[in-house]
């Protein structure tokens, strides 16, 4: 213990020792105007695949069965835990919209029928203009203080779970602001959801409950040694995303499946019953407290509110569907209604192909004019979307709606959905169906469209739905929690039920339920805008609670899906390509086969000994951003001294021979790529030549071929460097190196922070360890090398780099195929894999910018114009 103290006080300051100026500032001692600070990616990659370096060997050799059984039960109550606190979220949210948009349709229901009769319904507009803008105003705010909070969340819980490491993402600031910001956007008359937010809610619950902190609270921390890794917290980041869909739409089976479809690419069997355990507590727990909680007229066919009830799985439930009574010959749905509903579902991803166009445009010129902006712009622009979706709403709802008749029995309602027919600027007798369909909340209005006997025109059905699918298209996007869930399926129901009521005027279709059209309809757009296929049907099963339309969902789905895939992609990826998030696809793009490892590996590596000095560290760590090195050691021996020990042995000999031919080495890859790149600019300057003698030359293909000949030339990695000039440095720079491991960057700053080295004179023996706990104890509030206090490291003590690296991470040879490389990235969650030849030497690393579909496509197209 006293040789540890000792070795430890080594790495101190020395006063008899001063210290060169230039160490000094390796240090970070010097001017910070002479510090560089590189520029930070936005996105890298979460450490999903486990380091066995000896503190966690060490850790696992101490564990006992009873020590794994009590890791894995407490891994359960976590589970359970995240799954009940989502379903209390949930709870918040469904009560609190529900009283706010109570309060706003109350008042403004008396301020139109007091001044309908004066002739002042300017005023009631006045009025409703007052809340609506109130309420946005306040989710802007939530919005400016944290951006992420903006949008549904899906397409940046789909980053995480696949693998990104999306800054903020998970914070509990960031579902403060989500959670609280939807109340006000929603009951701010925007034609939004809050069941797209609620799975946002869920994943942020789910990765930060086991950590037991938050760096929203920085100085509360509890002893919890368990979870202490982006594997763990990725696990139950995909719980709880299940679990805000199964609280969303009753939909446990559904959640899970979504997860699975849309999230994770890592998945195992514990997982699923987690995963399921997670959406089920969700599920009954919002259940259990809606059933004691409920609001007045809410469920008439309940006498009391009865705690345990369960009568509502979800915030948002299609109710029962069932022909009318006293209808005769009415079928929910025939084989013969199987034709019909494929076009419906061929028209709806036409619809959904349209929307995700439109809205791709309004995202790029809020990405140009907009985001990169002052927040409070940010904040008029939602301030302008609701001043015009309620004037259209209040304009279209007093000029556009027709007034009906009220069928007796919604004069004595018995059932909540007739109950909800509004009654705004129509005499007494009659009510408003544009007015039913605007100022009732859209989850009301859903089960309006499925649900309500009296008709609906087919010219408010129309004009509701090309008002519906332009604002909403518009607000989708905008700097407010917004679900796209409910906005596409009413958007949908209003499309399918325009089509039912259509049909019932042709002869031969009198069988018809339009409340199955509508369904029908609200699936093929919804499926047309966000081409999920599994997920949504069992989501939409779950809610309809009819296992009997399993079928034509399905079918509707797929063509919808299949449809919209002819022309751009799902609305969630077009939102994650715009953002330049590097996702993995669940298969590489087509034509992958032609490439390998070699093609798309990164060769000009920063590395470090296994034996480094603490200047060098820190300078490495000061000047890259990496997030891992190879540690190495130089390999000496040249090719002639190993033919040349292999000379006595013919067999050896021919052996080495065929290993020399066939093994990739760095300087050669480089080399391969510089001359490619140079003979593909050579070979295009003389067929340029050619063309221009000859007189045929286009303008518009030698506009092309500069350009490329430019693209090539930018692309060099190293500018003025000979291809033939190897007595410049080009072995020195590119020289073979024996790969013995990956150290991540957050370890050896913590390595760095804790002082472990030994000074020059002494072994490494002397160096002090540390602990697996001690290890992780700052996950996930890792230091960065600019927090260091280095001041007590002299530079020229040696930090030991072995006992702490992962000297099995998964390789993978420079000729493997890139289907290969990209499925076994993906499939275990990688963030480095280093590429070796057969000599043990590492000749470049793949990243997963390397594999996304962009970069790859631009390498099959480079290899392409170098053939």
């Amino acid at each position: 213990m006293a040789a540890a103290r000792l070795c430890f006080g080594c790495c101190g300051r020395r006063e008899e020792d001063p210290r060169p100026p230039e160490e000094m500032t390796l240090l970070g001692e010097g001017s910070q105007e002479e510090e560089e600070h590189l520029p930070r990616k936005d996105y890298e990659s979460l450490d999903y695949d486990c380091c066995f370096n000896e503190p966690y060997i060490h850790m696992l050799e101490k564990q006992d069965s009873r020590t794994s059984s009590r890791n894995e039960a407490v891994r359960w109550v976590v589970t359970l835990f995240v799954g009940i606190f989502t379903g209390l979220v949930a709870l918040f949210i469904d009560v609190v919209i529900k009283e706010l948009m109570g309060l706003k349709v109350g008042i403004v229901k008396n301020c139109i029928e007091l001044l309908s009769v004066k002739g002042y319904l300017v005023l009631s507009l006045l009025v409703l203009l007052a809340f609506n803008l109130t309420f946005t105003f306040i989710s802007g705010l939530f919005t400016a203080a944290e951006p992420l909070a903006a949008g549904s969340g899906i397409p940046e819980v789909k980053c995480y779970l696949n693998g990104v490491k999306v800054p903020r993402v998970v914070r509990l600031f960031t579902l403060v602001c989500k959670a609280v910001g939807v109340l006000f956007s929603v009951a701010g008359g925007l034609l939004v959801g809050k069941e797209g937010p609620m799975i946002h809610s869920g994943a942020v619950i789910g990765a930060g409950v086991p950590q037991f902190q938050s760096f929203t609270f920085k100085k509360i921390k509890f002893d919890f040694p368990y979870f202490r890794s982006d594997r763990d917290k990725r696990d139950f980041a995909s719980s709880g995303a299940a679990a805000g869909v199964a609280a969303a739409f009753g939909a446990p089976i559904g959640g899970v499946l979504f997860s699975l479809e849309e999230g994770s690419s890592f998945w195992n069997q514990m997982l699923t019953w987690r995963t399921f355990l997670c959406s089920m507590t969700a599920a009954f727990t919002l259940n259990f407290f809606l059933s004691g909680t409920r609001i007045e007229g809410e469920n008439p066919s309940s006498d009391d509110n009865s705690w345990g009830s369960f009568y509502q799985p979800g915030l948002l439930t299609f109710g029962q569907f069932k022909c009318p009574e006293g209808e005769r010959g009415c079928q929910l749905w025939t084989v013969l209604d199987l034709f019909v509903f494929i076009v419906m579902g061929v028209v709806g991803g036409l619809l959904g192909a349209l929307f995700n166009a439109i809205n791709t445009r309004l995202t790029k010129h809020r990405m140009k004019h907009v985001h990169n902006r002052h927040p409070a712009i940010r904040v008029l622009e939602v301030l302008l979307v609701t001043m015009v979706t309620t004037i259209v709403a209040f304009t279209a709802a007093m000029t556009l709606g027709e007034c009906k008749e009220v069928a007796p029995i919604v004069i004595n309602a018995t059932s909540p959905v007739e109950q909800t027919v509004q009654y705004f600027f129509c005499p007494n007798g009659t009510y408003n169906d544009m007015a039913t369909l605007f100022f009732n909340t859209q989850e009301t209005s859903i089960r309006q469209l499925f649900h309500q006997e009296a008709t609906f025109s087919l010219q408010s059905l129309g004009i509701f739905f090309l008002l519906f699918f332009i604002l909403s298209c518009w607000t989708y996007g905008a700097s407010v929690p917004s679900g796209l869930f409910v906005p596409s399926l009413l958007c949908g129901a209003a499309y399918g039920r325009f089509v039912g009521n259509l049909l019932k005027m042709l002869p031969g279709f009198g069988h018809i339920y339009s409340g199955t059209f509508s369904l029908i309809g609200a699936a093929a757009f919804l499926g047309g805008v966000v081409r999920m296929t599994i997920s949504l049907t069992v989501i939409l099963i779950e809610s309809t609670n009819e296992i009997s339309y399993g079928l034509p969902i399905m079918i509707v789905l797929m063509v919808a899906k299949f449809t919209g895939d002819l022309f751009n992609e799902g609305l969630y990826d077009i939102h994650i390509e715009l953002k330049g998030v590097p996702l993995l696809e669940w298969h590489p793009p087509h034509g992958m086969d032609r490439l390998c490892a070699s093609d798309i590996m990164e060769t000009s590596l920063s590395y470090i000994y296994p034996h480094t000095r603490i200047q060098s560290i820190v300078s490495i760590l000061r000047t890259t951003r990496h997030h891992a090195y190879p540690v190495v050691t130089e390999n000496h021996d040249s090719m002639v001294e190993r033919r040349a020990r292999a000379k006595a042995n013919t067999m050896v000999s021919n052996n080495i021979k065929y290993r020399n031919e066939n093994s990739l080495t760095r300087a050669n890859e480089q080399m391969r790529r510089i001359m490619s790149r140079r003979s593909a600019e050579i070979k295009i300057l003389e067929d340029q030549e050619q063309r221009s003698r000859s007189g045929s030359m286009d303008s518009r293909n030698a506009e092309e071929d500069i350009n490329f000949t430019l693209m090539t030339s930018s692309v060099e990695l190293y500018r003025g460097l000979s291809p033939t000039a190897e007595d410049h440095g080009f072995e020195g720079k590119f020289k073979p190196l024996t790969f013995h491991g990956l150290i991540l960057r957050h370890q050896l700053i913590t390595l760095l922070s804790r002082g472990v080295c030994y000074a020059e004179n002494t072994p490494s023996s002397c160096q002090p360890t540390l602990t697996y706990e001690e290890l992780t104890e700052d996950y996930p509030r890792w230091l960065d090398i600019h927090d260091v206090d280095l001041t007590q490291l002299h530079p020229r003590m040696i930090m030991d780099v072995t006992p702490y690296m992962n000297p099995c991470p998964y390789t993978v040879s420079p000729n493997t195929p890139v289907p290969q490389v990209f499925k076994l990235f993906r499939t275990m969650g990688l963030r480095h894999l280093p590429v070796t030849n057969d000599m043990g030497e590492i000749v470049g690393i793949v990243t997963r910018h390397n594999l996304t579909t962009e970069n790859l496509k631009q390498k099959l197209k480079d290899s392409q114009h170098l053939a």
